[in-house]
């Protein structure tokens, strides 16, 4: 073999090396996932993760208008009654064929009540199959965002889950486990080849994905790294492609780097404060015998003693929007003249609190996670300062999300932070979730902190069925009152979120936080 031969296979394997490098998209943020199971975890980074290989029967294009996924049509027989036109020749990536008995019990299952993702089937009372690839869904009343909820109503396939004793949903909370915490079955457009938690997930491209890419990423890499310094370091060196959690000192370093760009955007998420206003007794404080939180003093104190302002200069370094209400811009329900922070008021809230009977403060604690949202142990931080000032000792628990979030689930804590992005778009699944008195079903499959309140439970159970949008938004709009001047919640700001990447990768930002490889090229 002549060395002209040899050079040039080398430059040809130089270049299919290349190739492969370039079809591999390494991307990293601070937290993992709390698990694989599709209907276990309403938590953004795991639906996120999961929505790359599990699909709805709807899903979000370009523009978050919705479309077609596992169904390809809808027609409403009635108001209450919706038939779905299954998508036919469509697999599992274990080769399987997807009919209408997953759907079915994909819907039997996700409504379990020890998982939390119950919420994008609120509304429905059965799905009735009518040919192997068609369903109708039966609604309890007309339902405005039923398209919107079912993207996130993730199918899994039936035969799998009954194969490996995974019929029944985990229960996080609980810390239990089963096949389907650490397996996935779905149809999507990447499959999960491993999981070492903590470390990074591996997804390669499912070619028999019944649609096709934008991009031409093959293989995805995703590694939660919790250290700000770290994950930066690591986009610096090269080690990784893309970063979705940039600390927030590091922004502008990062927007004078040749090798980089950022893609800037808000984020439908809003950070916020829930107290245990439900509790007979609250937990981990030294008042016995009652509840502090019950009274709406006690909360309009705690709120008006923030200095939103300040978080956002000091602590977010402006890539905040201070909060008034419980929805971010970009939500249908949200109004700028209704999301005006209360004033820093320090007298006031003293005398609010002596008013309410503790006229020295009080104690409690308060949970926050230290590697899930922007800066969050740095917020609480900086909330316990302010909180000082009136008296108001809260000594702060600041941990990994997994156990952070199993503790509020337990509802063992006083009071912990909280961010909710807004996976509809529409302020009734923040309202639904959060604020509505808790029941044995969806409405108020998020509340963990005992809030309720007759006026927002018969807004939040008549916008749902409301399909005149003038008056369904008049009731979004005087829910999001009500809970800010009942004080329910303690909103903080709305998020930023600017990604940082190599100036070879080409994406989509979304405003939900939820990068979709489907939509990256690697260069």
């Amino acid at each position: 073999m002549t060395f002209k031969v040899r050079l040039a296979l080398g430059l040809v394997a130089a270049a299919a090396m290349a190739t492969a490098q370039a079809q591999t998209l390494r991307w990293a943020a601070q937290n993992d996932i709390l698990t694989m199971d599709p209907h276990s975890q309403n938590h953004a980074t795991t639906n996120t993760i999961l929505n790359h290989t599990y699909e709805g029967l709807t899903r979000y294009g370009v523009n978050y208008e919705i479309e077609p996924s596992l169904a390809t049509k809808w027609t409403f027989i009635s108001p209450t009654q919706v038939r779905f036109e299954l998508r036919k020749g469509v697999k599992f990536q274990d080769g399987s064929p997807f009919t209408a008995d997953d759907v079915l019990f994909s819907f039997e299952r996700i409504r379990q009540p020890q998982g939390t993702m119950g919420i994008y089937v609120a509304g429905v009372s059965d799905i009735k199959k009518v040919d192997s690839h068609t369903v109708d869904l039966i609604l309890a009343g007309p339902n405005p965002i039923l398209l919107r909820n079912l993207a996130y109503f993730f199918i899994m396939s039936k035969s799998w889950a009954e194969k490996n004793n995974t019929v029944k949903t985990q229960d996080y909370k609980a810390k239990e486990e089963n096949f389907a915490s650490r397996n996935s079955m779905g149809t999507g457009s990447y499959r999960v080849v491993g999981w070492q938690p903590e470390q990074k997930i591996t997804m390669t491209l499912n070619t028999d994905w019944w649609d096709k890419p934008m991009g031409n990423v093959k293989e995805l890499v995703y590694t939660p790294i919790k250290s700000d310094p770290t994950r930066v370091a690591a986009l610096l060196s090269g080690d990784i492609d893309l970063l979705t959690d940039i600390p927030t000192q590091d922004v502008s370093r990062l927007r004078t780097d040749p090798k980089l760009k950022i893609l800037d955007g808000p984020e439908v998420r809003t950070m916020f404060l829930v107290l245990d206003s439900g509790s007979p007794e609250l937990k981990y404080s030294n008042v016995k015998g009652k509840n502090p939180f019950a009274d709406k003093r006690v909360r309009q104190a705690l709120s008006m003693v923030i200095d939103r302002e300040a978080i956002k200069r000091n602590t977010m370094r402006g890539l905040s929007i201070p909060a008034g209400i419980l929805v971010a811009p970009g939500v249908n329900g949200h109004e700028a003249a209704l999301d005006v922070p209360p004033k820093v008021d320090i007298d006031g809230a003293k005398k609010l609190l002596a008013d309410a009977g503790y006229p020295d403060g009080f104690e409690f604690r308060l949970n926050c996670p230290n590697n899930r949202y922007v800066n969050d142990e740095e917020v609480c931080q900086a909330i316990v300062a302010m909180w000082a000032r009136i008296g108001v000792k809260a000594p702060l628990i600041a941990e990994n999300f997994a156990t952070f979030s199993q503790k509020f689930q337990n509802f063992d804590t006083s009071a912990y932070l909280l961010g909710w992005g807004v996976a509809t778009y529409d302020a009734q699944y923040t309202i639904q979730s959060i604020v509505r008195t808790r029941t044995s079903g969806a409405d108020g499959n998020f509340n963990f902190g005992r809030i309720s309140d007759p006026v927002v439970d018969k807004l939040s159970d008549a916008m749902k069925v409301e399909v005149d949008v003038a008056k369904r938004n008049a009731m979004l709009r005087e829910a999001l009152v009500r809970i800010k001047d009942e004080v329910l919640v303690i909103p903080l700001h709305h998020q930023m979120r600017p990604w940082a990447m190599k100036a070879s990768v080409t994406t989509l930002h979304r405003s939900n936080d939820n990068p979709q490889t489907r939509f990256a090229t690697v260069k």
